[in-house]
């Protein structure tokens, strides 16, 4: 970035200056100086060269008839230019830029012909060209004093996009955001208003639709915010750090993304009456390749990671394509139809059960302490996510409002339901059910009808149009949801790149500490859809590298020693059945056997540069060869070239996705190959 790259917002005198350089002006009061005069410089720049250039004019056209007709000719043509170039420009610039260009080509005529200074001209030169130069300066100071804004004969920002009268009261600049507040016209406008301003704002800013929105004040219909982003900082995206709180309660933020301004993206599923709060039902939304189901993952990932929660998961339309990392952490995955049927019906049953059961132990709501051992011995009960995936198969296969009975009793049950489909309309959802599910999370979407279904008019009015992005930009959502301020409804967020290793990882890492079904739960569910529930599918914990961490070492972490001791053992250190006693003094060491290492070749440790071409070059070799998807698992296997961790490579893919080499699948974990000259455009 260029040292002084600045951005500038105006709203009819109130300039914000967005400094993009923390550095900028850092070389001191010489650096600085030069840096406000730059702008005033063009004009003496101008005249200055008008005055140098008539020597050498002179010496070519001086006692020239036809230099004489050519100058003369020349003058009155641009003169005339630039009368005519002014026309859309007011009465008062247009007449200014003639007059300045009729004197300095008059006067550079008259030099080029008889001399600089012959005559008046050089008195002329002395005293015309600074005045000239002075007045375009004065005009620049004018144009950006707030004192002379409102006389100028040019409209206000405001004005032009149908808000006359607004005053901007003040502003507040942070790196990238702009913010106003502003003053309506009592009687005339409201914040209403300033909504429908919104898209012409955009373009007399010369910024992304969605880069410009407005916050309503709740208390003075005649006041709202302003907020300008001129630059989208979420391009580069985010890969997921890892657990946000591992081994922490559900009633935690779950973390599944960040703000355009690095803020956190999270999200609440327990309630909470101290802070106000309820229990969340949430409806995800988003157009094939927006990213969807890159949020599922990790907004899972993340529950997988607590300790008092357990999962029922249901995707009957990709099965183990999207949920397969996760299934050996779900208590319970329906990847059919008929299962999803029988999760459904387990849910109808277990909310009474689960209701009576906190109601007996004097629990209003699920807090944390419900999944603890209960006064009288009894077990605790976790909290319980059912979240189904492409639920558009679901609702077509049974009905419309199967899930609106739930959605409307499963929050006093300890339950958040999670409905994730591509367009919640009303000949998909009964719309008691979208009514229901009070949060909604919303990636692209094709038009603003389907964000009028998901999104509420708050965060639309305020400027939130996920229509912007459609599949351009996977994974740019919305959050709208319970604990959110509704000043975050309308700033666009960005979910985590969550790759397959992060995934099996925190599977197996919290395997000990995640909860089990309670038997409330559990026997509620036996008793409605039976062996659908008792034998359910239970996958096994997947298999992790051994001692991952010796990838990163200078050897690969395979050879420890190069020797190897012999001990005698003849010695009789233990009785006849082979007993040995643990705590006996190993025997003396008899004899030496050097034993060598295996004929492989060395292993070189690469830079992180070095390691980046590596992994650059084996995808073109993958590319080369014809393959179009490829994984994480794919460059394991070419690991020995770079000498790197498993989760250095899955960051790398994860870059990669985000610089458009490869683009996500519906697939979790596997990529589709973009070609360099596609990814390079």
């Amino acid at each position: 970035m260029p040292r002084h790259q600045t951005a500038a917002v105006q709203l009819d005198g109130q300039s914000a200056q967005l400094l993009l350089d923390p550095n900028q002006h850092s070389g001191g009061v010489g650096e600085y100086l030069l840096h406000r005069m730059k702008p005033y410089l063009p004009p003496w720049i101008v005249a200055a060269g008008t005055g140098i250039l008539s020597l050498p004019a002179n010496l070519m056209w001086n006692d020239s008839a036809a230099g004489a007709v050519g100058l003369t000719l020349a003058s009155l043509g641009l003169t005339t230019a630039t009368w005519w170039a002014g026309k859309p420009t007011s009465q008062q610039r247009r007449l200014h830029s003639a007059i300045t260009v009729a004197a300095g080509t008059s006067w550079f005529t008259a030099a080029a012909l008889a001399g600089p200074i012959a005559g008046p001209l050089p008195s002329l030169y002395l005293i015309g060209a600074p005045a000239l130069a002075a007045t375009w300066n004065i005009r620049q100071l004018l144009r950006v004093n707030p004192d002379g804004a409102g006389a100028s004969a040019d409209k206000g920002l405001l004005e032009k996009v149908g808000l006359a009268k607004t005053l901007v009261t003040s502003a507040t600049v942070q790196p990238n955001k702009a913010s106003f507040d502003l003053q309506l016209p009592g009687g005339e406008l409201t914040a209403d208003d300033v909504s429908k301003a919104l898209p012409r704002l955009a373009g007399a800013l010369k910024v992304a639709k969605n880069a410009v929105r407005m916050v309503p004040d709740a208390d003075d219909a005649s006041r709202a915010t302003l907020t300008v982003v001129p630059h989208d900082l979420l391009k580069a995206g985010a890969p997921y750090p890892g657990p946000s709180h591992p081994g922490g309660s559900i009633a935690d933020p779950v973390h599944v993304g960040i703000y355009e301004d690095g803020a956190c993206l999270a999200m609440f599923f327990p309630g909470d009456p101290e802070a106000g709060r309820n229990a969340m039902h949430l409806l995800g939304m988003g157009m094939t390749g927006a990213g969807k189901s890159e949020g599922t993952i990790t907004a899972l990932t993340e529950a997988i990671t607590r300790r008092d929660v357990i999962i029922w998961a249901s995707d009957p339309a990709k099965a183990e394509q999207t949920l397969g990392p996760l299934l050996p952490a779900l208590d319970w995955a329906a990847l059919t139809v008929d299962n999803t049927k029988a999760m459904i019906t387990a849910l109808r049953a277990v909310i009474p059960a689960r209701t009576s059961w906190l109601a007996k132990y004097g629990y209003k709501q699920w807090e944390p302490a419900c999944a603890k051992t209960q006064a009288d011995g009894a077990p605790g009960m976790p909290y319980l996510i059912a979240w189904f995936e492409e639920a558009a198969k679901t609702i077509r296969e049974t009905d419309d409002d199967v899930f609106t009975g739930i959605a409307q009793e499963a929050r006093s049950a300890g339950i958040s339901l999670a409905v994730s489909l591509q367009r919640a309309s009303s000949t998909q959802m009964s719309t008691d059910t979208r009514a229901s599910l009070g949060s909604s999370w919303v990636f692209g979407l094709r038009d603003d009808r389907d964000a009028q279904f998901a999104l509420p008019d708050e965060a639309m009015d305020a400027g939130a149009s996920p229509q912007a992005w459609k599949d351009k930009k996977p994974g740019y959502c919305y959050l709208v949801a319970n604990g959110i301020p509704e000043t975050f409804w309308a700033t666009p967020g960005r979910a985590y790149l969550t790759p397959v290793d992060a995934i099996e990882w925190a599977v197996v890492e919290f395997a000990g500490i995640r909860a089990a079904c309670d038997p409330v739960t559990a026997k509620a569910a036996a008793n409605a859809v039976g062996p659908a529930f008792t034998q359910r599918t239970r996958h096994p914990l997947p298999t992790l590298p051994a001692n991952p961490d010796h990838a990163d070492r200078a050897d690969g972490g395979i050879y420890e020693e190069n020797t190897a001791v012999d001990y005698d053992l003849t010695a009789d250190d233990g009785d006849e059945d082979g007993w040995i006693d643990p705590d006996a003094e190993l025997p003396p060491v008899t004899r030496v056997v050097e034993i060598a290492p295996p004929d492989v070749p060395p292993r070189t440790r690469l830079s992180q540069n070095e390691a980046r071409g590596a992994m650059a070059q084996i995808l073109a070799e993958f590319e080369s060869t014809g393959r179009r998807e490829i994984g994480p698992v794919d460059f394991m296997e070419h690991c020995d070239r770079f000498n790197r961790s498993r989760q250095w490579v899955s960051k790398q893919v994860a870059e990669m996705v985000l610089t458009g080499r490869l683009r996500e699948t519906d697939t979790a974990g596997r990529y589709e190959i973009i070609p360099l000259h596609h990814a390079a455009a």
